[in-house]
């Protein structure tokens, strides 16, 4: 268990005080139209007391017309500085730090929030939970970067001591990483180099519009697993080009809605995973002999024994991990403490293909749990048929035409 709870120091001269990380998980606990609420202080309360050294938490959006889902936080929102700075302020007294991960969906952006999503290329997603998309013009991707800039500096103003930058899972900054999505003729598109340049600027001006001690990290694909799209050679070369410009901390995660990761054939955990946990160790022990940034896995850690054994092997500087803290709020603790302890978090399935093949039944019922908490009612350990998938679903539809009823 020592590897745990080792102190981390990040280039930004941070301390982390150990090296377990709740990585970030859509709260769900925002307003319409993008406001922080009195429920995001009273879970994050609950999470700076979990034992973990970093939280990060759900993406909060760039731009309020983009929204990846309903009930998001809109980063840009003048009328959220407030309990902006409440948040913050519930991991000071446990030494612990909070991070936003900031995002812009891009053409992941569903048509229940969105008719009018962009993208590099107007190329779109296959699937008909969303419109095609416009290509973006170089003055709005321009704007864009700004926004991410603009972001951090508030969130920063805020008190938070960092933020995480979402380039992962099919969303903008991955939509211009990938030759597949990205397939433009300019400086923003082509050669790696012009697909990279698009989080290269959000990074330079997201460095200078903050401080010096203020931390920058990005999650990025392995590989986002689509023929002609973003390989693993590519993710390496993000992360050693990122790792040049100085970024405080990687972490590494996979997939889309249009191309869910981690999972083989009928639902099968590769055999790989299941002997080590963790989905994305292997790629780590690739670049990690590459780069000098620490290094953060996120996505199949369950038990104390895999969180051990993968620091240990130095394949990765940090653990990260999400649904286990959904449904045990004290999970970092737990594991530092306990070498035989496991996480209850298991599979949910209803039966019905289509809701299983999208993990619709899974991210509903942690969203319930994540809620549960807020409230002040402990989680529940296992699922209740297909009730609570349906109840979150109901929520979600009946906010998503609210966003639009917002905008309009």
């Amino acid at each position: 268990m020592a590897a745990m709870t080792e102190e981390l120091t990040l280039r930004s001269g941070t301390v982390l005080r150990n090296r377990i990380c709740k990585a970030s998980m859509n709260e769900a606990l925002a307003t319409a139209d993008g406001k922080v609420t009195q429920d995001h202080i009273a879970v994050y309360n609950v999470w700076a007391d979990s034992g973990a050294g970093l939280l990060i938490t759900g993406n909060m959006m760039v731009d309020g017309r983009h929204m990846n889902e309903p009930l998001v936080v809109d980063a840009l929102l003048e009328t959220n500085m407030d309990l902006l700075r409440k948040w913050a302020e519930t991991g000071k007294r446990t030494n612990t730090h909070i991070w936003p991960q900031l995002n812009h969906p891009g053409k992941q952006s569903p048509k229940m929030v969105n008719d009018t999503p962009v993208a590099p290329s107007a190329v779109p997603i296959e699937n008909d939970m969303f419109v095609p998309p416009r290509t973006l013009n170089d003055a709005e991707i321009e704007a864009i970067i700004d926004q991410f800039a603009e972001a951090a500096a508030r969130l920063e103003q805020a008190g938070f001591t960092g933020v995480q930058l979402h380039g992962a899972h099919g969303y903008l900054i991955g939509q211009f990483l990938s030759p597949h999505h990205n397939r433009r003729d300019d400086k923003w598109g082509g050669s790696f180099e012009n697909r990279f340049r698009f989080v290269e600027e959000i990074y330079k001006r997201t460095r200078a519009r903050t401080g010096k001690g203020f931390n920058i990290a990005i999650k990025i694909n392995s590989s986002d697993f689509q023929k002609g799209g973003f390989t693993e050679e590519d993710s390496i070369n993000v992360a050693k080009a990122l790792d040049a410009l100085g970024i405080d901390l990687i972490e590494v995660s996979g997939g889309s809605w249009e191309n869910p990761v981690n999972r083989k054939g009928k639902g099968e955990v590769r055999d790989s995973t299941r002997k080590r946990e963790a989905y994305f160790l292997e790629y780590a022990e690739k670049v990690k002999t590459q780069i000098s940034t620490p290094l953060m896995v996120t996505g199949g850690f369950r038990s104390a024994a895999g969180i051990a054994e993968a620091l240990s092997s130095g394949a990765i500087d940090m653990a990260g991990v999400a649904r286990p803290f959904a449904v045990d709020p004290m999970f970092a603790t737990h594991v530092m403490r306990n070498p035989s302890y496991v996480s209850t978090v298991a599979p949910i399935r209803s039966g019905i293909k289509k809701i299983d093949q999208m993990a619709i039944m899974e991210i509903s019922w942690y969203t319930m749990q994540i809620e549960r908490l807020a409230h002040g009612k402990s989680s529940q350990t296992k699922a209740d048929g297909v009730w609570p998938a349906l109840k979150v679903m109901y929520r979600f539809w009946k906010n998503g035409k609210a966003v639009k009823r917002v905008r309009a």
